[in-house]
């Protein structure tokens, strides 16, 4: 009787459906997975080790970095963190609070259209390709004239904004509210009931409910399971409690209600940037904090007082309590945490980061096995990972 033997692939690091530098070893039996282990550590960096290092101002800049394609995001709850350890989160201006709930959310709209890209252009419509990342484009501009920045801005900061926004950003960003609910009508109309993409998608990498709770998943992978679990809503920040807005799940779990549930974040992220923009009270987007906050651009053009706090601050940086905090906010990808301990110095003696991607990647093997190679790519498309968040 002929030997048989399962035969073992590489999958990555330069696979380009892998998103960035993962390598998945694959054991096969012919077409079928038998077993698929994902490999980190081809992209390490030591982010957080090199963040304990940098006092608290200058760590800001460091997570820009993690998923870049959400950075906004990953300001904000880094800034609440801090802003919770130093004591001031309640203190934080009216105006601030709903510019940030507004950026991120626009951040979130660039995230998602970024994942339908690539996720859809990985199983074969290339299409897709073009048309979301015509609306990408758009909400870039929109931020860029915001923060000055398309990709990494470091503009939400402990305390509120860098900065205040333009006039032009409201025009710009009324616009797109009007226009993007007819784009995304028009990715389903290419996606939604196309034969192709529903065969590729349909009935691949179920989770259920039980299985996303064992792997601590969250974010769209586990709101597709069925889970109504959005920080947003359960643990909101930010005045998150004050906006209309829903939270879409799905039943089974697989790789389409995955596509489905982050469609319907668009929607419901469009509605939550139209709220806020109809009620940016007027005021400061900064707390007037000599302890821990710079003063005005104005004032340190101006004043010698306030010129040498500016330099004091961002050169040696500020003393925070001693104690630890955590702090969490919805990413696209899911819940995105800080754990910082403060030993009483200008940098933190500890900081940790919760990154959904590399949580959610625990799962791919579940999902994948006695699936066939092509499902993998389906599959890891509908976790959408970020490598640079996963950094191990």
């Amino acid at each position: 009787m002929a030997e048989t033997r399962n035969m073992v692939v590489n999958m990555g690091p330069q696979h380009p459906a892998t998103h960035g530098v993962l390598r998945v070893v694959l054991e096969l039996d012919g077409e079928t997975v038998v077993k698929a282990t994902p490999h980190l550590g081809h992209l390490h960096r030591g982010l957080e080790k090199l963040a304990e290092t940098k006092t608290y101002h200058q760590a800001l800049t460091l997570t820009d970095r993690m998923d870049y394609t959400g950075a906004l995001l990953n300001n904000l709850g880094y800034s609440l963190a801090v802003e919770k350890l130093l004591g001031i989160e309640g203190e934080i201006p009216d105006r601030a609070n709903v510019l940030r709930v507004c950026l991120c959310e626009l951040q979130r709209i660039a995230g998602h259209l970024l994942w339908l890209a690539s996720h859809a252009l990985d199983i074969g419509a290339m299409t897709v390709l073009f048309y979301s990342f015509r609306e990408r484009e758009t909400v870039h501009d929109i931020l860029e004239q915001a923060t000055g920045a398309r990709l990494t801005p470091s503009f939400i900061r402990a305390g509120g904004l860098a900065q205040d926004v333009p006039p032009v950003f409201f025009e710009k960003a009324k616009a797109f509210v009007k226009e993007f609910p007819g784009r995304v009508d028009e990715y389903e109309r290419l996606l939604t009931n196309n034969k192709i993409w529903r065969s590729r998608t349909e009935g691949i990498g179920i989770l259920t409910k039980e299985q996303c709770v064992q792997y601590s998943l969250t974010g769209p992978v586990l709101r597709a399971a069925g889970v109504k679990w959005d920080l947003r809503k359960v643990q909101p920040y930010s005045g998150y409690e004050t906006y209309d807005f829903e939270v879409p799940t799905g039943t089974i779990g697989d790789v389409f209600e995955r596509y489905l549930v982050r469609l319907a974040e668009m929607r419901q992220a469009i509605r939550i940037v139209d709220q806020a923009l109809q009620r940016v009270p007027p005021g400061p987007v900064m707390l007037d904090d000599p302890r821990f906050t710079p003063p005005a651009k104005q004032d340190v053009y101006e004043h010698i007082e306030a010129l040498i706090r500016q330099f004091k601050l961002m050169s040696a940086g500020f003393k925070a309590p001693v104690g630890d905090v955590y702090m969490s906010v919805e990413a696209t990808k899911g819940e995105l945490g800080y754990y910082l301990v403060s030993d009483g110095t200008e940098k933190p003696w500890r900081f940790r980061v919760r990154p959904p991607c590399f949580i959610n990647l625990q799962s791919l093997e579940e999902m994948c096995v006695g699936r066939l190679v092509a499902d993998v790519i389906a599959v890891i498309g509908s976790l959408d990972i970020v490598l640079g968040e996963i950094d191990r």
